[in-house]
């Protein structure tokens, strides 16, 4: 990574800084990064202003939503961790349902702006993210990756097989021609 990074999480101090990288839109249909924290009648009645109310409102409790990649003062790149119940989507999900008993956070989502890629930011994000959980109280950190080259870019928000094995994930199982299940199981600190 070029210049000089640094990780925050968000909260209702880095607010501005989500909002400026995510844009009045929200990014991706007016998401806000609440795709797999609301149920799917949440999601859809919320709307978009509703979705940015229902993210913003988690901030300002203190709940662990994610990070931001901060590169020369600039918001260029987001990755979503948090523990897994506070995610509901994941448990009806085909591919991102898991049985792991424990203290399990997960990684959902990556955005990077256009000036942050190709640069190493995810993959910076996705290492601050596993360490960030990790001092959360985390025993494990699961993801969902696409593989390269199946898949079409609107999916690498998910991240990429290569990019979570990199970081010492494992793959638990494949789930179809195109995604899996990735963990990273975590010393326990005693």
């Amino acid at each position: 990574m070029p210049g000089n990074v640094e990780f925050v999480p968000l909260s209702a101090e880095t607010w501005p800084l989500f909002e400026r990288l995510f844009g009045p839109g929200g990014v991706q249909g007016g998401c806000w990064c609440t795709f797999f924290r609301l149920a799917n009648q949440d999601y859809k009645a919320a709307g978009r202003d509703g979705r940015k109310e229902h993210i913003q409102t988690e901030a300002q409790d203190g709940k662990p939503l994610g990070l931001l990649g901060i590169v020369d003062g600039e918001p260029l790149g987001w990755v979503a961790v948090s523990p897994r119940k506070d995610n509901p989507r994941l448990v009806r999900s085909r591919v991102m349902a898991s049985d792991e008993p424990g203290a399990v956070w997960s990684v959902t989502c990556f955005y990077i702006h256009r000036n942050g890629r190709r640069r190493g930011l995810a993959t910076a994000l996705l290492r601050a993210a596993v360490d960030y959980a990790a001092e959360q109280g985390a025993e494990s950190v699961e993801g969902y990756p696409v593989e390269v080259g199946t898949r079409s870019s609107s999916d690498l928000y998910h991240g990429t097989i290569g990019m979570f094995a990199d970081a010492g994930f494992e793959v638990v199982e494949k789930r179809g021609l195109a995604r899996a299940l990735v963990r990273r199981r975590l010393p326990v600190a005693r």
